[in-house]
């Protein structure tokens, strides 16, 4: 199970059992040196102890303990006492402390001289250790019955750390789906906050993006009511007409109005598609001059139509990074707008060209234009202005703004040379 409790619990609990291992390693070798030293600061007593004692005086006889051999020289090197007979000592003496083999192993011998005696004090190895060990073990017992509770009170600690958490999921749990409203900071642990701003940030632009669906619901539905109804009444017209003359014309406006229809639902669906992918699709370069060429070709056939001279006037080779769709449906609408609203015979040049750090798409026409005051407004979603009778949907220049915005870009108006319309669309450029 993927849990950051038990992440935690698991870090910590490995790092706390290194830890008392390498201490109790310490511990266990630093008991084993003390026992040592302490052995043989016995074997000192006990030698001088003897010593003072007078020879032999005092010591009992041959007892059942291989813990301590003690063997005693007169002054001539003779041995007068030894106290396990059955010991395999060498018979020989260094003075101080040293370390001597035996067929029945190591001894841990001290040696001090008396009066012309010589006094030692053997204690076998094997039994020093043992008795070290069992000293050292016995320090671990501590560490070892405090481990697991230790280990428990991280688990009570992490969990009560992780509370917080807990109480966060459950009032997002506990939520309304349709509250939006953004979480409170306030009161909340330090590492929690950057959790929640980034909730709320989330909270805030799913609050937008419903907030622009659920206008662009109304404002589609109130859009598409006007030509439907229009449709509506070009069937009845159909149906009524007197003569083929009257059913040739009636199929005229039904034709039209089906052509304004399928445009304003390729606007709608263009708009609402950019609106959901703004961000999601990653940017490559993207060369615009191609892009240019394959909207203007698209456009072509209503251009011809509608008699307007449409044509590339220059396409220099400057690249974007950015969406290749979505960047040829902006040239596409700025080409549509500018065949739709330019009288029959008139013309619409589209360019592309570099311009320093920028690259600039314009779309000028011979058509009517937009006035200065307007200029502002023609962006809105559905917002025709004065030439709001002609064929358009408000919602070419409304889609424009949103993709160049979008690619990091802004959208220009003005005058034409020929008094027309000059929208230019300027995007930052991929610099080689």
């Amino acid at each position: 199970m993927n849990s950051i409790r038990l992440r935690l619990l698991s870090w910590l609990l490995a790092c706390v059992a290194l830890v008392a291992l390498a201490a109790g390693w310490g511990v266990y070798r630093a008991a084993l040196l003390d026992a040592d030293t302490l052995f043989d600061y016995q074997l000192r007593q006990l030698a001088l102890s003897l010593r003072d004692q007078g020879v032999a005086q005092g010591l009992a006889g041959p007892g059942e303990s291989y813990e301590v051999v003690v063997q005693i020289w007169d002054d001539s090197g003779e041995r007068i006492y030894l106290s396990h007979p059955y010991s395999d000592l060498p018979q020989r003496a260094t003075l101080g402390f040293e370390d001597v083999s035996s067929p029945s192993g190591g001894w841990r011998v001290y040696s001090v001289q008396m009066h012309g005696h010589t006094i030692q004090v053997a204690q076998p190895l094997g039994v020093r250790r043992e008795l070290a060990r069992a000293h050292a073990l016995r320090t671990l017992v501590p560490v070892l019955v405090l481990l697991p509770l230790l280990a428990a009170a991280l688990w009570f600690g992490a969990d009560r750390a992780l509370r917080p958490l807990l109480a966060m999921a459950r009032e997002l749990r506990a939520r309304d789906p349709a509250l939006l409203a953004p979480l409170a900071d306030e009161g909340r642990e330090a590492e929690i906050r950057p959790l929640v701003r980034a909730l709320n940030d989330l909270l805030r632009r799913l609050a937008a993006a419903l907030e622009r669906q659920r206008a662009f619901v109304a404002d589609a539905a109130h859009e598409l009511r006007s030509p439907l109804t229009a449709l509506k009444i070009q069937v009845q017209l159909l149906e009524r007409a007197p003569d083929a003359a009257g059913r040739r014309n009636a199929g005229e406006q039904l034709a039209s109005g089906i052509e304004r229809a399928s445009h304003l639902v390729e606007q709608l669906l263009t708009l609402a598609r950019n609106d959901a992918d703004s961000g999601g699709q990653p940017f490559v370069p993207v060369a615009l001059g191609d892009a240019v060429r394959e909207a203007i070709a698209e456009v072509a056939p209503l251009a011809d139509a509608r008699g307007v001279d449409l044509g590339l006037a220059g396409a220099e080779e400057v690249s974007v990074r950015g969406d290749a769709e979505a960047l040829r449906i902006l040239v596409r609408n700025l080409a549509d707008n500018g065949v739709r609203y330019t009288p029959r015979g008139g013309r619409v040049d589209a360019s592309v060209r570099a311009h320093g750090q920028e690259a600039v798409i314009e779309v000028a026409d011979t058509g009517p234009g937009i006035p200065a005051a307007e200029r502002a407004r023609v962006f809105s979603r559905f917002y025709r202005g004065r030439v709001g009778e002609e064929s358009g949907s408000g919602l070419g220049l409304a889609i424009v703004k949103a993709i160049a915005e979008s690619h990091g870009g802004r959208v220009e108006l003005a005058s034409a040379p020929s008094g027309g319309l000059l929208v230019r669309a300027i995007l930052p450029r991929e610099m080689p």
